[in-house]
């Protein structure tokens, strides 16, 4: 009697002695063996895992091998890799390098992608008082709003005035509003590597006096062309402005000479 119970204790007698199969690694475990026997140890009596219980990791559904934020969340994929340094600044460069060109050509591009008026004609812009013909080529273009210009005409894409209403101006010099004006657009629109004033004088239109200065900006890179921009300011006797800007790119000679011709035609 005491031999037979020495020699088997678990599992009892009548039950089958086939041999059962490891759920987790496909492996024959013998009767009679634990899931330590099953895991090879691997279960047993390690630092933090013999709270799971025996059999806790022993299931038919694989999922339940996971811990529960992977079987609610999914797996953690790994991040997307950074891209370089180094492609990050030669992006940041080229942009750079050609903010110029691309702030003049989208102001040509998007007034001349509205225009739709006769070849030649006159402009007439109530709001900013004037009014002025336009040259053989020359079209009315559609003011593009957030400018805050009311009227505009170009030439071929390379040539660009613009009119609107300017602030309060000094009828006997208005030569210091006229250069405040030249440097705001010209860091807006030029964005040169270098910037020559070419032109500073007082001028007339009709019964009112005025100023222009114009400049060029010339470009280091081989992309940028150099442009030219006028800024002409017209002054009533009551201080009431008006101010027409001009824009070439590139500047050209015959391009300077049409923009020039345009603004003198403002009455």
């Amino acid at each position: 009697m005491d031999e037979e119970w020495t020699r088997r204790v678990w599992p009892p007698s009548d039950q089958d002695d086939t041999v059962r199969a490891d759920p987790l690694r496909g492996g024959a475990v013998p009767p009679g063996a634990g899931p330590d026997a099953a895991g090879g140890g691997e279960f047993a009596g390690g630092a933090g895992q013999g709270a799971a219980g025996p059999g806790a990791f022993f299931d038919d559904d694989p999922d339940e091998s996971l811990p529960p934020s992977a079987s609610r969340y999914g797996t953690p994929t790994p991040p997307p890799r950074r891209m370089p340094r180094w492609i990050v600044r030669l992006i940041v460069g080229t942009i750079a390098s050609a903010a110029a060109g691309l702030v003049i050509g989208v102001l040509v591009v998007t007034v001349m992608g509205g225009t739709g008026g006769a070849p030649a004609g006159t402009v007439d812009d109530p709001l900013a008082r004037v009014a002025y013909d336009l040259p053989p080529g020359w079209r009315e273009g559609v003011v593009v709003p957030v400018t805050g210009f009311t009227s505009v005409a170009v030439h071929e894409g390379q040539a660009t005035v613009m009119a609107r209403r300017g602030e309060r101006a000094d009828p006997a010099d208005p030569r210091p509003a006229v250069v405040s004006l030249t440097d705001m657009y010209g860091r807006l629109l030029l964005r040169g590597d270098k910037i020559d004033v070419v032109d500073d004088r007082a001028v007339t239109a009709g019964s009112r006096r005025g100023y222009t200065r114009a400049l060029r900006a010339d470009y280091r890179d081989a992309v940028n062309q150099p442009a030219f921009l006028r800024v002409t300011l017209l002054v009533d006797a009551e201080g009431t402005s008006t101010v027409l800007l001009g824009l070439a790119h590139p500047d050209e000679p015959v391009a300077r000479a049409e923009i020039d011709a345009v603004m003198s035609a403002v009455r």
